[in-house]
């Protein structure tokens, strides 16, 4: 008998109460009788015992009980069975694309009506956009319906082969079709035919549905900022994707509504593009807006963010003051930094504190001014060491780190580090040239995020929140001389690796950090809230999909579409239709069923509710109740 708790069956062992509690009798008298009645009492008695065994038997109450206990036992077992069921085509994956495009005139509208009228008993939707979003799995057909009541479109670029491997894998046990809905104008990833074909040979169901039509537009597709004299000057690129020539007038502003201050006209020939220059940026949001009236409204506007410049008070504690690290420092702008051997009184006035001990552990008491420091909202850099090991430092200090240390180790022939998780900080190195011959092993501890490691999976840069703060561990110590443990601090990029640290922990960054196009996606220091165009939500993850400003820790980031392609609402997608309609031939390779587990609970559960009933019935007719 296959069940999921099988130990739940000892529950039986109630039935036994159950028996001894019918078979009680009352206590008898003493009576004195002759010993002849006293014989023939004898018999009697041995008749009424089996006369209440037959009783009970026959007691309907007592079998109600007996059942219940049975099927209450047998439930709380997880009684199921297997049966082989053929593929259904009842689960319905739809997928709608919420790239920029769709808001051309009422594409999105239209997809959504068309996606409600292939709701079936069973929906997932996806939204595909650079990366595919998940916003309902095997759900009825209600709950498909006040989904698509509030799904919008974006502003990135669909990944609709992404989208459709995701709908593979929902319908891969039971089977069911995907439907996708797009104008298929623009895509990222492979081609969304050959995933279709891909699809439909595992013996999938795979419609395309087109909607839209080619429309005019002009607008903003590419968008750059350079320092020339101390200030900043935007350029941006226009293109005229009708086929007559445009005058374009442009009216830039400053903040997000960027009410016009200042007008300009562009000549813009047919089919062609054309740059315009603003010169002399202030801090802020400026804005740049196309006076067009076409019928894709997302690329008529552009943000510029330039951020307001501020002094970083970096406090660096070592035993050693020749370490590359404080020549990196010491070296970057807009900074102070102040080398003490040892950890001050007062922490609160520093926006960083870098902690490279080579030898000495940090002192028992200095730990718990680290982490009241940190949890006010500092933030602290270990650089691995032996005093990091933990028969030397403090078990406070170990638990305030991204890692667990456990003890140095060599490696002979070194070992490579391997980028895990994209970032800023190792945007511009070379990750793959480093070489660590000696390291701290560590394991990472769950919460935190690393952004590298060694290929051996020992962490080398990991960072999680504590507190308001937080705490980053660099797994690459950078020691000189022939005790080296690695090739880092030779690195030309090792200076950037530190500018990009400080600036991603103080919440600085270049000018790049502040301007993204859409579909990027950027992992914070700690989780935040975020201030999107349309909304608000609290994450240390985000997908800048909307264009508009976006604001994190005061910290105003400017999103803009900036894409020749998904801008060109021209575009017919007749020939890919054509080539998903001419390869629409489905090759099975795999069974027409599968093997599905059939779970009796909630039956069992129904028909105990119904023996409630009828135990409450049959007291009732006794006129116990």
């Amino acid at each position: 008998m296959p069940l999921e708790n099988p130990f739940a069956l000892a529950a039986l062992l109630s039935v036994i109460p159950l028996i001894i509690l019918y078979m009680l009798r009352p206590k008898p008298s003493v009576l004195s009788i002759p010993s002849l009645m006293f014989v023939l009492k004898l018999e009697r008695e041995r008749k009424r015992v089996y006369a209440s065994i037959t009783k009970i038997v026959k007691d309907p109450l007592f079998l109600v009980q007996l059942l219940m206990l049975i099927l209450l036992s047998i439930a709380a077992a997880g009684y199921y069975y297997t049966a082989e069921e053929p593929l259904s085509g009842e689960h319905t994956v739809l997928i709608l694309d919420s790239s920029a495009s769709m808001q051309v005139d009422s594409r999105f509208e239209d997809a959504v009506d068309i996606a409600d009228g292939y709701v079936s008993k069973k929906n997932s939707i996806i939204l595909a956009s650079n990366m595919p979003l998940l916003v309902l799995e095997g759900e009825g057909s209600s709950a498909a319906k006040d989904i698509l009541k509030d799904v919008r479109p974006g502003a990135g670029v669909a990944d609709l082969s992404a989208s459709i491997s995701a709908g593979m894998r929902l319908l891969s046990n039971e089977g069911g079709r995907i439907i996708v809905i797009s104008d298929f104008t623009n895509w990222e990833g492979d081609d969304p035919v050959a995933s279709k074909n891909l699809a439909e040979s595992y013996g999938l169901q795979v419609n395309f549905v087109k909607v839209g039509k080619p429309a005019d537009n002009v607008g903003i597709i590419n968008g750059w900022i350079e320092a020339v004299d101390g200030a900043y000057t935007y350029t941006c690129v226009v293109k005229n994707y009708m086929d007559t020539n445009r005058k374009v007038e442009l009216e830039t502003g400053r903040g997000i509504t960027g009410s016009a201050s200042k007008s300009f006209t562009l000549d813009v020939p047919a089919g062609e593009t054309n740059q315009f220059t603003l010169e002399d940026l202030g801090p802020g949001i400026t804005r740049v807006q196309l006076a067009e009236e076409d019928d894709f409204p997302v690329d008529n506007s552009a943000y510029i963010s330039i951020p307001e410049t501020a002094r970083q008070q970096i406090l660096f504690i070592t035993d050693d003051g020749k370490l590359p690290s404080k020549t990196a420092l010491s070296l970057l702008p807009n900074s102070d930094i102040k080398v003490w051997k040892s950890v001050p009184s007062n922490l609160g006035n520093y926006t960083l504190v870098v902690l490279a001990q080579k030898e000495t552990p940090i002192a028992n008491s200095s730990v718990g001014r680290i982490e009241d420091y940190v949890k006010g909202g500092g933030n602290a850099v270990f650089i691995a060491s032996g005093a990091l090991v933990p028969e030397k430092t403090d078990v406070d200090l170990i638990k305030l780190l991204p890692v667990k240390p456990i003890g140095v180790e060599e490696a002979e022939d070194g070992l490579e580090v391997e980028e895990v998780t994209e970032s800023s900080i190792t945007q511009d190195v070379k990750v793959e040239e480093i070489s660590a011959r000696k390291y701290l092993n560590a394991t990472e501890r769950t919460g935190s995020t690393t952004l590298a490691a060694l290929e051996n999976d020992v962490p080398v840069m990991s960072y999680w929140q504590v507190g308001e703060g937080t705490v980053f561990y660099l797994g690459l110590n950078d020691e000189l001389g022939d005790g080296a443990w690695n090739n880092f601090h030779n690195l030309p990029e090792y200076p950037m690796f530190w500018i990009k640290l400080i600036e991603w922990l103080g919440g600085t960054g270049d000018i790049s950090e502040y301007n993204l196009e859409t579909g990027t996606l950027t992992s914070l220091s700690k989780t935040e809230e975020i201030q999107t165009p349309s909304k608000t939500l609290t994450g240390n993850r985000i997908l800048f999909d909307e264009a508009g400003v976006y604001a994190i820790s005061g910290k105003k980031i400017a999103v803009n579409l900036y894409d020749d392609r998904e801008s060109d609402t021209t575009v017919d997608a007749s020939e890919l239709i054509q080539r998903a309609v001419a390869n629409d031939e489905p090759r099975l390779v795999r069974a027409d069923s599968y093997t599905a587990k059939k779970e009796i609970t909630n039956y069992l559960i129904g028909v105990l509710f119904l023996l409630m009933l009828l135990e409450i019935l049959i007291v009732r007719g006794r006129g116990e109740l």
